[in-house]
């Protein structure tokens, strides 16, 4: 039995996937939205195991400073109304607290919602002049890529930085900061509120069996996400146990798995979030060599998530989670 870890990443010799909340990035790779086929009504989120409260007080106490810091200037306290987003999760948000009319450009990574004003700048290799192109008097991003903070300064103009969250409520605290900074702190409470009792509602819908476990799938070289990540504390919400733990023998998070290693674990439950990026799907988990006795092949209970779902920490995290309570549905079938 075979197990390849995060140190491949590390060495050089193998790529991190930049999907589902690794360090320091969102993915999402353009394209047409799956999304948005997900049913949208979903549930909130029962804390998980007290360990969010602590978490959530520590990553606010770091967006109150980062907003102190990055926002300071002759304009800081005056709304902006020419946004730039570099952050495909801020694009997100700005337009569901109501702030889209404010937002003069998008990143290329920035494919929902469809009406958001795409351009070609890049969130991963920023350029200040084309930035700047857009008169913005506020910059979002989701970390200082090339040192984009700081020249983006030099100009005046105001940055906020919104790094990856680690818990969801890390995710709801950027979104009230959000609200705060655009002038839509009413809404951006009104939806982390919605957000919460909707999450809330599916974990407490879903079928409970047992001990069940799931595989996540980041890409088809079998890189996974553990418990410790964003996307691995949604599925802890439903107390399922997460086989690529035992994997992670350099606590990176993102261990790549083998082949053998998944057949062994015989995972209940399988969410692919390399569907849209890879073309993976039911029909070509169920044709790999040795996985068609898998628990989750025979119960049907594989689903393709988005990609872009699958690696944001905005409001359709609600849609993701709605997604693991379908799959456990499958398998109570």
């Amino acid at each position: 039995m075979q197990v390849r870890d995060g140190p491949a990443a590390v060495r050089g010799d193998a790529s991190a996937p930049r999907r589902h909340w690794p360090p320091g990035w969102e993915g999402g790779t353009g394209g047409r939205p799956e999304s948005e086929d997900l049913p949208t009504r979903l549930q909130p989120n029962p804390s998980r195991k007290g360990g969010f409260v602590v978490i959530h007080r520590s990553f606010a106490a770091v967006l109150a400073a980062l907003a102190v810091l990055l926002l300071a200037g002759p304009a800081a306290s005056s709304t902006p109304r020419r946004i730039v987003s570099l952050s495909p999760t801020a694009t997100e948000t700005l337009f569901a607290i109501g702030a889209g009319s404010q937002v003069v450009a998008v990143d290329d990574q920035s494919d929902y919602p469809k009406r958001a004003p795409h351009t070609k700048l890049s969130g991963y290799t920023p350029n200040t002049e084309a930035i700047a192109g857009y008169k913005p008097d506020l910059v979002i991003v989701a970390y200082d890529a090339n040192g984009i903070v700081s020249a983006l300064r030099q100009l005046k103009i105001r940055v906020l930085v919104q790094p990856a969250a680690g818990t969801l409520m890390d995710a709801y605290a950027e979104i009230e900061q959000l609200g705060s900074v655009t002038g839509h702190a009413r809404a951006a409470t009104r939806l982390v509120a919605s957000m919460k009792s909707r999450i809330a509602r599916i974990v407490a819908s879903a079928p409970k069996r047992g001990s069940l476990s799931v595989y996540h799938e980041l890409t088809p070289d079998f890189y996974s996400a553990t418990s410790k990540t964003f996307v691995g504390r949604i599925y802890a919400l439903f107390g399922l146990k997460n086989i690529a733990d035992a994997a992670d023998s350099t606590a990176s998070g993102y261990p790549q798995l083998s082949p053998e290693y998944i057949v062994a674990a015989n995972p209940s439950v399988i969410m692919l979030a390399d569907g849209r990026c890879c073309g993976q799907s039911v029909q070509t988990v169920a044709s790999r060599p040795g996985w068609s006795n898998m628990a989750a092949v025979r119960a049907r209970a594989i689903v393709r998530v988005d990609d872009s779902i699958a690696s944001r920490w905005g409001p359709r995290i609600v849609n993701f989670t709605q997604a693991v309570a379908a799959a456990l549905k499958w398998v109570a079938r």
